[in-house]
């Protein structure tokens, strides 16, 4: 998710020792590499689809896997949030790793906020994003903008384990975000309210069980070109692709009001799909975003993969995890 500054430090402060003994007493055998193949990196799923740690998706009902329920106070942490929880995870870095710059693109990321919960941790590990640079202590609380440029670097030797959650929000979420406090602003008098492990206490929490569109409403699909257009580097052909997305967006809203997401529909909204995305290729495949993504790229995994429910969904599916990391 797009936000207003790189990083903000929510107002929550965790044991990190108790999350740590938790953590320690699940077997390696359980932790699986990251589903990217990144060196260094591993990860431990948390909460997943149908909480199967086997499976990777991201469209269906959320559930925690038998990891989180085996940990009573990283469940409390979870409700601690105040948010509706999607797919969430342990991510571990090891000694003299990195997670390498990127900026997280796809339907997944447009309105999920990445929370991250370092566990262990050290002062020399560096959270880069949108040009700033942070570390992040052992039971702090941060959000980042994943739709910046970012990176992570460990050049210890001892690895580097985090929380990181992904959520769509919810109305505890957005209260404890407007306290928050940006990265850079001054510390004096801002105080996160510590969250003490319940011995025994196995929290319940909302997770997701609706994610991923049938056929994407004409509102949703107008927020997500708003975020496209406005992050678009100044190009000669901005003004043609403006008036090519409008004439596409009208007519989805016609066949929105027509079919909503019922089936007889779904072969005129993937024609009229591929029609706006052959027409616009030529116009915006060298334009760039700010966060130095290819204007088209980021169109497609956001709207052409997802706009309209593919037959088979699983390829869809792959194409979301690009940027999956952190």
């Amino acid at each position: 998710m797009k936000l207003p500054v790189p990083f903000i430090q929510l107002p929550l402060l965790f044991d990190a020792e108790a999350l740590a003994a938790e953590i320690d007493a699940i077997e390696e055998s359980h932790w699986r590499p990251h589903p990217q193949g990144f060196p260094g990196n591993s990860m431990l799923p948390l909460v997943a689809l149908g909480g199967d740690p086997d499976d990777e998706g991201y469209a269906g009902t959320m559930q925690p896997t038998q990891y989180l329920r085996r940990c009573p106070y990283l469940s409390q942490v979870f409700a601690s949030i105040g948010a509706t929880v999607g797919r969430s995870r342990l991510m571990r870095l090891a000694g003299q790793a990195e997670v390498k710059r990127h900026a997280d693109q796809g339907y997944y990321w447009v309105e999920r906020v990445r929370v991250h919960v370092p566990i262990v941790t050290q002062p020399t590990v560096r959270f880069e994003c949108g040009g700033e640079t942070i570390n992040m202590a052992a039971g702090e609380c941060w959000i980042f903008d994943t739709w910046r440029q970012h990176c992570v670097v460990n050049d210890a030797t001892r690895s580097r384990v985090h929380l990181v959650l992904d959520t769509v929000g919810g109305a505890g979420f957005w209260d404890l975000l407007g306290q928050g406090r940006p990265h850079n602003a001054p510390r004096a008098g801002w105080q996160p309210r510590h969250v003490a492990p319940v011995a025994g206490q196995v929290a319940d929490f909302g997770c997701e069980t609706v994610n991923v569109p049938t056929v994407m409403s004409p509102w949703e699909l107008n927020s997500h070109f708003g975020l496209l257009f406005s992050d678009a580097e100044p190009h000669a052909n901005l003004q043609r692709l403006r008036a090519a997305t409008q004439r596409f967006t009208r007519a989805w809203q016609g066949l929105w009001f027509r079919y909503g997401d019922k089936p007889e529909g779904h072969d005129e909204f993937r024609r009229l799909l591929a029609g706006y995305f052959a027409e616009v290729r030529p116009l915006s495949e060298m334009m760039r975003l700010k966060n130095e993504l290819n204007w088209y790229g980021a169109a497609q995994t956001m709207i052409g993969r997802v706009a309209v429910q593919a037959e088979k969904r699983a390829d869809s599916q792959r194409q979301q995890r690009m940027g999956d990391n952190g």
